[in-house]
């Protein structure tokens, strides 16, 4: 094979263009002892492409590494299998509570407490006032606490001219800064 076709066929390799039998060509030049010194250059790398191609495998690590992923995939279906079998478990155990529940509660109806309307609304009334006796009493613990309010806004008043004061000292120190630097 002339150098002239070797170097058409090297040109499509790096394009991406060549065949199967032309890389195969391209493999046995670099692979034999007269190389043109002008390509001597792409010998490595035809060396080291022929030698990744080559068959050496360890089958000894490929079974470890295939036990390996097997073993992990069995876990994560145990794991899963059993968490959903748990899950299934307490749901089927609710439902037989609830079940059981609702079955006694239906042999005893809901029976009215009063049978005159006039007097639950009346008995209604009264437990609302009591309630809202408690509520009033709790509400006129809490009037110092709107005592104390009141006394504090001329503080609060203070404070935010306090800050504003500040906020315009800092803005004077940023100046004084740039001032400083020019």
């Amino acid at each position: 094979m002339d150098l002239k076709e070797i170097k058409q066929i090297l040109q499509k390799y790096w394009e991406g263009e060549t065949t199967e039998q032309e890389e195969r060509l391209l493999t046995d030049y670099f692979n034999s002892n007269n190389i043109a010194p002008e390509l001597q250059q792409e010998q490595p790398f035809f060396a080291g492409l022929a030698e990744l191609t080559e068959d050496k495998r360890d089958e000894a690590l490929e079974e470890d590494i295939m036990n390996h992923i097997l073993e992990q995939e069995h876990r994560e279906k145990t794991h899963y299998r059993w968490l959903w079998q748990t899950v299934s478990g307490i749901a089927a155990a609710l439902m037989i509570a609830i079940l059981a529940v609702n079955l006694t509660s239906n042999q005893k109806p809901w029976q009215d407490t009063y049978s005159n309307p006039d007097q639950a609304y009346a008995k209604a009334s009264s437990t609302l006032q009591y309630v809202a006796g408690y509520y009033q009493k709790g509400m006129k613990g809490l009037e110092p606490v709107k005592t104390i309010n009141q006394a504090s806004t001329p503080l609060h008043s203070s404070l935010n001219k306090l800050e504003k004061g500040f906020q315009e000292i800092q803005k004077v120190e940023i100046i004084n800064e740039k001032l400083k630097k020019q």
